[in-house]
């Protein structure tokens, strides 16, 4: 109570009549000319405090799992986008953009799909008429892409994968030549959509980071249409790299393509009772200040978005069998934790 006592005061002021509320996320990020969005759930956007608390702090958003193969393809012949046009309709309602999550993925397709035998000439006719369908049902609604979602290793080796070469669409054993035809097709479908190549433990320079910097060197230099890189930016560690953070995205941000913070959360550890100690969550607080000040320190950088935004809807506990959670700038009740005033010191600094 003390500290929800402590915000309160710190966001709304004493009484005095002079004094101006703290602007929330989205009205910094507006003065900025940044993007501050959030991945969300469309089934809890018909939670009245949800749905409040992410039109009025975020000026995007983009859906965790509604836009993914396994859910707009409950079989080979169907697209189902009902999901992933609620995200869009809230959107479109309180003025936010939609990132689109994501066209290709290795992982977490339908089993009719990974279980089919499929040649590779009918998975490369699949793939395409996907990206094509998804595509163009969504052109001039979603601004940019993840088309390419974890096609890496943490050795920087290209993955093994349905679309690789399990059989693959075609390039298996070509290293980044599925990637390239996938970022085609994608453009081909929506010219006007930002594309991005999206993946996590990339966020430092690294083997995985410099694999990816080295296609899209590679892509930028040939023509292949890529137009940004993801970071996603999930974070386990209470002392992570943050010169090597800002290093890989000074060094992205030269190359000519956005950047954009993808999927940002920060895991605390948790007591017996479920709870995170003030030191972590000040820890914690001061990580995302400082992740969203390198950023904004380069003009690359283009957007900061967090994997969901309330701690009720989050994926870190099942992840660490609730060794670890409290990620998020919200707590359970939406009220903002100190993580959210570190978003927003760094949001508002000149």
């Amino acid at each position: 109570m003390r500290v929800c006592l402590w915000f309160a005061l710190l966001l709304w002021g004493t009484g005095s009549p002079n004094f101006e509320p703290a602007r929330s996320l989205r009205e910094q990020a507006d003065a900025r000319g940044m993007l501050v969005g959030t991945a969300v759930r469309p089934y809890a956007l018909s939670e009245m405090a949800y749905s409040a608390t992410l039109g009025r702090e975020f000026n995007m958003l983009e859906g965790e799992d509604a836009m993914k193969w396994w859910v707009l393809r409950p079989d080979r012949a169907t697209f189902n986008f009902t999901d992933g046009d609620r995200v869009v309709g809230f959107a479109e309602v309180h003025r936010m953009k939609v990132r689109g999550h994501n066209l290709v993925w290795g992982w977490t397709n339908p089993a009719w799909l990974t279980n089919g035998n499929f040649k590779t000439q009918e998975l490369s006719q699949m793939l395409e008429e996907h990206i094509t369908t998804v595509a163009k049902h969504y052109r001039g609604k979603v601004f940019a892409w993840d088309v390419v979602n974890e096609g890496f290793d943490e050795h920087g080796k290209v993955k093994p994968s349905i679309w690789y070469d399990q059989p693959g669409i075609g390039f298996a054993g070509k290293g980044t030549a599925y990637i390239e035809q996938t970022f085609r097709w994608a453009h081909a479908a929506d010219p006007d959509a930002l594309l991005f190549y999206n993946d996590g433990g990339a966020e430092t320079v690294n083997e995985k980071s410099n694999a990816i910097y080295a296609m899209v060197k590679d892509f930028k230099r040939r023509g292949v249409p890529i137009d940004g890189v993801g970071l996603q930016m999930h974070i386990f560690d209470l002392a992570p790299d943050l010169a090597g953070i800002d290093a890989n995205i000074a060094r992205f941000s030269a190359l000519g393509v956005q950047i954009h913070l993808t999927e940002m959360d920060v895991a605390v550890p948790l007591d017996a009772y479920g709870s995170p100690s003030p030191e972590d969550l000040a820890k914690q607080a001061e990580i995302y200040r400082r992740v969203a000040s390198a950023c904004l320190a380069h003009s690359g950088c283009t957007a900061i978005q967090t994997w969901g935004f309330t701690d009720k809807y989050s994926w870190i506990g099942s992840a660490t069998k609730k060794a670890k959670g409290a990620g998020l700038l919200f707590d359970r009740d939406y009220h903002p934790k100190p993580a959210y005033e570190g978003l927003r010191q760094a949001l508002q600094k000149q």
